[in-house]
């Protein structure tokens, strides 16, 4: 006998918890690489190619022979997986699978499984169904909590803290981790891409999804755009009436700890002089030529102090005047080293208990 096939509507709650074994999306790897449930699987029933090819059969020949092409696909590649990926999935695994909209694709896999026992959901709507309650989460939840805003000059390590924190136990939206991104000129993550913004959407509302709504959130201070990547409105606006903790630090302090944080770039900074040339019309040429002279005599002291002084300091003051939110701690670095960032977090998370 089958295996009952449930259908249920989409929840961050119930997708982003532990109420499956699995989380399978069957739809095609590019639509996958745009956004997926997080924590979702990808097996696709038709991959970027088959999926082209069953629609232009469809378009150009008819629709029977299209359906016919794709069934024989669809079963090649569960009966693929099966052996594979799914080869050691007990009688009693239970998977819950999505597709574009809840229908043919997610449906075929589902049957399968059904008939050999395994108890499958299907999200009602797909895909689509899902953005829109990730949507729906992201237009409220950040409202919902007590926000509270890392703020401090370029160098005083407060992604640093609020990991350490987050460590701790606090609850830390760690944006530039969510976007893959350092949120600077010099922000691009080695060997990493940015997400598509549906993905960062995606991985934002089931962050929040996850937090205790009676408990502070952590944040850092950012511009409204972390990369290619936007902050959702509801969120930037929660940020722009946040509570604020700010961290100074001495100058030599932070010009050590950027030395160690970017040691990617200063090992390999061919193209260095180039990504700084976005800043060309905004300095002078004497500016700009003792940048270059210094990074091509890797004096990295005079780099980043000069940069710190002319362009990162100067940009963080005119941020902050212009956000006049709610003081309620101020936190002094010293060395901000491993023990230093260990002894800030736990400061900055004392108000939390």
């Amino acid at each position: 006998m089958s295996a009952p096939i449930q259908r249920i509507n989409p929840t961050l709650r119930m997708i982003n918890g532990t109420s499956f074994d699995s989380i399978i999306d069957v739809r095609s790897p590019s639509e996958f690489l745009d956004d997926h449930v997080p924590n979702a699987i990808n097996l696709p029933v038709l991959d970027d190619v088959q999926r082209e090819t069953v629609g232009t059969i469809y378009n150009r020949r008819n629709p029977f022979e299209a359906k016919r092409t794709g069934a024989a696909l669809v079963a090649q590649n569960i009966s693929l997986y099966l052996q594979t990926e799914l080869a050691e999935k007990h009688r009693n695994w239970r998977p819950l699978i999505y597709c574009w909209r809840g229908g043919h694709r997610s449906g075929a896999m589902a049957k399968i499984f059904s008939d050999i026992g395994w108890h499958t959901t299907v999200i009602e709507g797909g895909y689509k169904a899902y953005r829109k309650t990730v949507l729906d989460g992201l237009d409220h939840l950040p409202r919902q909590f007590k926000l509270i805003v890392l703020s401090g000059a370029t160098g005083t390590a407060k992604t640093h803290i609020l990991r350490a924190a987050a460590a701790m136990g606090a609850q830390v939206i760690d944006l530039e981790k969510l976007a893959n991104h350092r949120g600077s000129l010099l922000g691009n993550e080695p060997g990493l891409s940015q997400p598509a913004q549906r993905l960062f959407e995606s991985r934002l509302a089931a962050c929040f999804n996850s937090f205790d709504s009676t408990r502070p959130v952590y944040i850092e201070a950012e511009s409204n755009k972390i990369g290619q990547i936007h902050i959702p409105s509801t969120l930037w606006a929660s940020m722009c009436k946040a509570l604020r903790v700010t961290i100074t630090a001495p100058l030599a302090a932070r010009v050590a700890f950027l030395q160690r944080d970017y040691l990617h770039i200063i090992e390999n900074n061919d193209n260095l002089i180039k990504v700084l040339s976005g800043l060309r019309r905004r300095y002078s040429k004497e500016i700009f030529e003792k940048w270059e002279t210094d990074i091509r005599n890797r004096n990295w002291n005079g780099f980043v102090t000069a940069i710190l002084k002319t362009h990162y300091d100067p940009s963080y003051a005119r941020s902050t005047a212009s956000r006049p939110l709610t003081d309620i701690l101020a936190l002094t670095a010293k060395q901000l080293d491993e023990d230093d960032i260990i002894r800030l977090a736990s400061e900055l998370i004392a108000q939390d208990t």
